[in-house]
Order: structure tokens, then sequence, then C-alpha cells
């Protein structure tokens, strides 16, 4: 079509032609209404979304590759939500202040632009440790600690959220040994106390672990029992978890660039793989969903 009309009329008045809404139209570019014969509508801007932040504050039971934090923020947040993971191996509510980690979560906490952002909030495995630098007396230490945390939250502008311990999977006779529960009992005192939202994680684990029995919740953990292990459970009562020497870091990457990090995948009855995550992440967001309606719409079963 353009080099007929170019023939025909030559010059300017083949330049009109071609510029005009009509011929524009023809070849798919804009025309004077703002709309294309391609079939694009007027151009408006996008309404502004709500968007959330959650805050993930806790020990290895939540932590990447040992928890089940990464789970949680991979499968069961819409992408209006802002999730990050910091929880971190061996640390105790005293500990985790200590190092400057909680530092860093305040920093993410008040930082402006969402809807809402709310702090998961996750201790108990080693308050209850006897290392120098992590335990605390669960009577009064440990729950004044967690007071603190909700205090400086709210001080933020955000959100807390408590969350009992996760449950070890250790077995005597076919019943658990939930040795976390009364440290569980100190974050609902201190949940009911303040009036946080509470996900009872540790009652909501132990029930389901509890169900499935010592041999089936070794499929939960990071790798594989070994032979005695597996037979100890299948008989009901697990063996004493194997000491931090067994566990061995992977070899170091080779090579002048790319990732060299390194995790620990190692089989222990409180720790978990990717299956232990995915199950214990849905209790979560589950239990979250209760506790906090205003989330609903933002968490994923």
């Amino acid at each position: 079509m353009i080099r007929k009309v170019w023939l025909a009329l030559g010059g300017a008045a083949a330049m009109a032609v071609l510029l005009s809404p009509a011929a524009l139209a023809q070849d798919g570019q804009p025309t004077a209404d703002g709309g294309t014969s391609r079939g694009r509508t007027v151009r408006t801007d996008a309404v502004k979304i709500n968007t959330y932040k959650i805050i993930l504050v806790g020990d290895s039971t939540m932590a990447p590759t040992s928890g089940w934090a990464s789970m949680f923020c991979a499968h069961h947040v819409k992408s209006s939500v802002a999730c990050l993971n910091l929880g971190r191996g061996g640390r105790s509510t005293r500990s985790y202040r200590a190092e400057g980690s909680w530092d860093g979560a305040m920093a993410e906490a008040k930082v402006p632009g969402y809807r809402a952002t709310y702090v998961l909030i996750q201790f108990g495995h080693n308050d209850q440790s006897s290392v120098a630098e992590r335990w605390t007396d669960m009577a009064k230490e440990f729950p004044d600690n967690l007071r603190r945390m909700v205090e400086e939250v709210r001080a933020a502008r955000a959100i807390p959220v408590l969350v009992t311990p996760l449950t070890r999977r250790e077995f005597v006779k076919g019943k658990l040994n939930n040795t976390l529960e009364p440290w569980s009992a100190k974050v609902r005192e201190v949940a009911s106390a303040l009036k946080v939202p509470l996900v009872d994680l540790n009652a909501s684990s132990a029930a389901l672990v509890q169900q499935m029995g010592a041999e089936a919740a070794t499929t939960l953990a990071q790798t594989g029992p070994n032979a005695e292990e597996l037979a100890a459970a299948r008989a009901g009562s697990t063996l004493k978890p194997r000491s931090a020497e067994d566990a061995r870091l992977p070899p170091v990457p080779t090579g002048a660039d790319g990732p060299r990090g390194q995790f620990v995948r190692k089989f222990d009855y409180t720790h978990v793989g990717d299956k232990g995550a995915d199950v214990f992440a849905a209790l979560v967001a589950r239990d979250l969903a209760r506790a906090v309606p205003d989330l609903r719409s933002q968490i994923a079963p």
C-alpha cells in the first residue's frame, strides 16, 4: 500500500496521506483516539495494590535448609507479600539480640511502603540449650526477652506474632517426648498477657508427629537415618541424637568464581529437610490465617 500511494501522489502529498490516522491504523500504529488497529486499548495507569511484609525471626528450625520458613515463603504467600526469613541456627532470644541479628530485623520492620508488616518470633530450642552464649532461664528471662521483642516490634509500627517452638521428634515407647512444651507454655502466657496473635506450632506439630509415629517421623529429617536409628524408631523409641561432630560439611566448591556457601545436612530429630519443611510450613500457614484474619487473603494453604 505504502509504495502505491507514494508512486501515485509523490512528495508532500504522499507524506500527508501516509501520516493520516487511517493510514497509521492500517499499519498497526497508534490511532488518533489512542488505540491501534491491532486491538490495543487506550493506556491507563495500574490500580495501586496493597503490599504486606512478613519477617520471620527465630532459630534453626526456621532457618534456610534446616527449618520450615523458607518453604513457607516459597509456597504459602502471594506475590503481594514480601516474605523474609531471618531464622538463624543456634540462636536463642538472648544470642539473637547480642549478635545484632535483632537490630537487622527491626531495621526491616521499619521499612515504609507496606500496608502492614508482621514479625513472627519463634524461639525456645536454644534458650533450652546448655551452650554458654545461648541458654536463658525459662521462668523469667525467656518470657522477659519475648516481651521486650514484642514491645520493640510494636514501637517500630509493625505487628508481632508469637510462634511456639517446633516440636522435636523424639519418642519413648511410642510416645512423643515433647521437651519443649514447658517453653511453649511460657510463649502462650506472653501472648495472652500482651494480646499478641499466637501460632501454636508446638501443639500442632506435636499432634501431627505423634500421629505419624516414630518411624514415619524419620522421613522429615534432612537426611535419612542409619540402620540402627531406623530399627529403634520402628520399635517406638528413638536413639540419642548423634553428636555435632558426626555432621560433615559437603566438599568446598572449587573454581575461581561461583557460589561458595555450605549447608550441613544431617539426620536428627530437630531439623527438617524439604519434606519436613513442607509439612510444618503448611501448619504455620493454616494457623497464621486463623490467628491473623487480616492476612487470610494473602496466605495460601
